[in-house]
């Protein structure tokens, strides 16, 4: 995944794509980080490390667009935005709502979750399953709705 991100990023300055030479360039900057931060560790980049720090930087951009919301500042909501939108494409294929909700069903049925009480269990079983294919809010209302109903 970072040999893609960093051909991506040739192809950007090739065709002078500064939002997309900037966004990428912060996103191999966190990658290195997450490098050096796990070598004490003996632990090399995993395509599951990369998707997660690629999910951290997805959230920067979405608070960061809540902040400049309730600011007034539209542009750097759409400059925020654009960022957003070229992190999102090195992210694996996100479940639908449909495949989402039958995963937390049979998990649900797996585990024996009985009720609210269960939630964490549940919640944890699910994200393991979903492998970064979810958001975790919307893992959240799906596990929460699911208790509900029993």
């Amino acid at each position: 995944m970072l040999k893609k991100i960093e051909q991506d990023l040739k192809e950007a300055m090739k065709s002078e794509q500064t939002e997309r030479v900037w966004t990428l360039r912060m996103l191999i900057a966190s990658l290195k980080n997450k490098e050096i931060e796990l070598r004490p560790k003996k632990q090399k980049l995993s395509e599951e490390i990369v998707t997660e720090v690629i999910k951290q930087e997805i959230k920067k951009r979405k608070e960061a667009i809540e902040m400049f919301k309730k600011g007034n500042r539209e542009d750097l909501v759409l400059k925020e935005k654009k960022e957003l939108e070229i992190l999102e494409k090195y992210l694996p294929e996100q479940l639908s709502d449909d495949e989402l909700k039958e995963l937390v069903k049979q998990t649900k049925i797996k585990i024996k979750a009985e009720g609210p009480s269960d939630f964490g269990k549940l919640m944890g079983a699910v994200m393991k399953e979903t492998k970064g294919r979810a958001d975790g809010l919307k893992v959240k209302q799906m596990v929460e709705e699911t208790l509900k109903t029993m």
